[in-house]
């Protein structure tokens, strides 16, 4: 299930002239009845609302006064999410003729054309306040205060991510709501401005509408939808026609196969950086700690401490917070067993949450072998989004690759590794393009489409991760390695990784030195083959700004080590 909560706003959205209708309640109870949450969001006062609407008990939360209060029905218990309005402020307005006018728990309420008098005394007396605008309503809040604050509170009150929210409004002040959520829906009723920035406008008004789009979220989950939920979707690259390869968020199984060294690790990461980036929670399970320094996860697990499970799934309870499960201190034998222990427990958490949003799965065929009994990994049919990362798909558990959407190739044979898949599950062989893969391209084969493989040239990480670090900081880089020609190209020494170059550094002379670092070679090194931008950027500011040999030698050597053999 994906859209586990319905967001509604109150007047013009389910509400017509301040009132429900009871075909609307009833459609409202068959949501929730579903197993769906529902949050009722409005701009109006809590007391006005409970007066005006009794069934407001039938909402998990209550955000009143757009986004300032929050109201639990079930224990009458209220959480101002701002500061009060100060009595004197309210009673100026009054002085001044402005009404209607009502202060709630936080908020100060009146009508157009009355913010005119509202600014000036926002100004006169200091203080800090916003205006919202809602079809001529006029509200003053707290800066900061507004819907999409409202529905965040009340979202982690839950435990429940935007991303799975689906939010129906119709005013201004519900502009913020919609953008918050994974699916914004207008009414047909709504303003022009709140229509353009929906994902769907139902065709009928107010109560009608929202019946109309709970009716869609109950038959298909609103799936029906996705092709106009594009802005979600998820930048792995580019095609070599210039379109951006961009997979969707949810129903993806993919399986990322190929030769080691052939850009696995990279790509992954760059996968992850793209999920952190759009707020999507995933759950990593590492078996060679590559990915122990990705900033933005939380690691369980060491090369002495196995990760455990009771600890990754408290993490995973809170919606933002991603986990990196590390079983370098697993045997073989026991990898598999901690995944389906794993697997059970993410099951449950996705039964009562609809996350973590994606399961990665890095050396795949160590911890869902082919050799694995076929009932060891039921649990995996239920997967909507994971990423399996292997050297060859007939070394992964069957249930895996019938579930793979798309599969993505890397290294010396792509076409290979399609072919290959595409015999183990008995698709018909892919028409596959006659091309090599240059360093960072990839083969992407949307087998679900029924679409013909093709190439993407994928982005490379902005944080170099920990195998990488390894392999540069004292491995073989090979073909990337770094040449010390010297002017005249008499020179031929070769250093193969970050150690090997400081200490040619210091041995070369002067002058061939100093014509690699007016080339910039140092920071372009760093930069195409090292593939770290940050240390790229701050070398290429010593190869500008010191030319003397001995100072520029010392600081770019001080450099390296700062970033690649200091202390963690």
């Amino acid at each position: 299930m994906r859209y586990r909560v319905l967001a509604t706003d109150y007047d013009g959205t389910i509400a017509h002239h301040g009132l429900v209708p009871d075909e609307v309640v009833a459609s409202l109870e068959a949501l929730k009845a579903s197993g769906r949450v529902l949050l009722l969001v409005t701009g109006r006062e809590l007391d006005e609302l409970k007066a005006l609407f009794p069934q407001h008990i039938l909402f998990d939360l209550v955000v009143a006064e757009n986004g300032a209060l929050l109201y639990a029905p079930d224990t009458l218990e209220e959480t101002r999410l701002g500061d009060p309005p100060p009595p004197e402020f309210v009673e100026e307005l009054a002085r001044r003729g402005v009404t209607p006018l009502s202060a709630g728990r936080v908020i100060v309420a009146t009508w157009e054309p009355h913010q005119a008098t509202v600014l000036e005394v926002i100004r006169e007396s200091g203080m800090e306040r916003q205006i919202i605008f809602n079809k001529g309503a006029v509200m003053i809040l707290p800066p900061g205060i507004n819907k999409s604050k409202g529905l965040a509170t009340a979202l982690d009150a839950l435990g429940y991510s935007a991303h799975n929210v689906v939010a129906v409004g119709d005013a201004e002040n519900d502009t913020a709501l919609l953008q918050s959520a994974e699916c914004a829906v207008s009414v047909a009723n709504a303003l022009p401005a709140l229509q353009a920035i929906s994902d769907w406008v139902t065709p009928a008004d107010h109560g009608a509408g929202v019946i109309q789009l709970i009716e869609r979220i109950r038959e298909d989950d609103l799936l029906s939808l996705d092709e106009q939920l594009r802005r979600h979707h998820l930048n792995l690259g580019d095609r070599f026609d210039g379109e951006p390869f961009e997979l969707s968020p949810y129903g993806n199984g993919i399986v990322l196969a190929g030769s080691s060294g052939g850009g696995k690790t990279t790509l992954t990461a760059a996968f992850m950086e793209v999920l952190l980036q759009h707020g999507y929670q995933f759950c990593m399970v590492d078996p060679e700690g590559d990915y122990l320094e990705l900033e933005g996860a939380v690691v369980i697990g060491d090369t002495q401490q196995p990760p455990a499970i009771e600890a990754v799934m408290q993490l995973l309870e809170q919606p933002r917070q991603s986990v990196i499960a590390c079983t370098l201190a697993l045997s073989m034998a026991e990898k598999p067993k901690f995944l389906q222990q794993l697997l059970v427990n993410i099951h449950a958490l996705q039964q009562r949450k609809s996350r973590p949003h994606w399961l990665l799965l890095d050396e795949a065929h160590h911890l869902a072998p082919e050799t694995a009994n076929p009932n060891t990994f039921a649990t995996l049919t239920a997967l909507c989004n994971f990423v399996a990362i292997t050297t060859q798909p007939k070394l992964l558990h069957k249930s895996l690759l019938e579930q793979t959407s798309t599969v993505i190739a890397v290294g010396e044979d792509p076409k290979e590794t399609l072919n290959s898949f595409a015999a183990i599950t008995g698709d018909a062989q892919p028409l596959i393009p006659d091309a090599g893969l240059q360093k960072g391209e990839v083969m992407v084969w949307p087998r679900s489409l029924g679409e013909a493989p093709f190439l993407v040239r994928t982005p490379v990480p902005k944080q170099v991760l920990q195998r990488h670090k390894r392999k540069y900081a004292t491995g073989d880089m090979g073909p990337d390695s770094f040449i010390f020609t010297g002017p005249e190209k008499k020179l031929r020494l070769k250093a193969a990784n970050l150690q090997s170059f400081m200490e040619l550094a210091e041995g070369v002379d002067d002058d061939t030195w100093t014509y690699h670092l007016q080339r910039k070679d140092y920071s372009r090194w760093m930069r195409e083959s090292v593939n770290d931008e940050a240390l790229a950027e701050r070398i290429e500011k010593v190869e500008t700004s010191e030319q003397d040999p001995l100072r520029s030698r010392s600081e770019i050597t001080r450099l390296i080590q700062l970033y690649y053999t200091g202390p963690a």
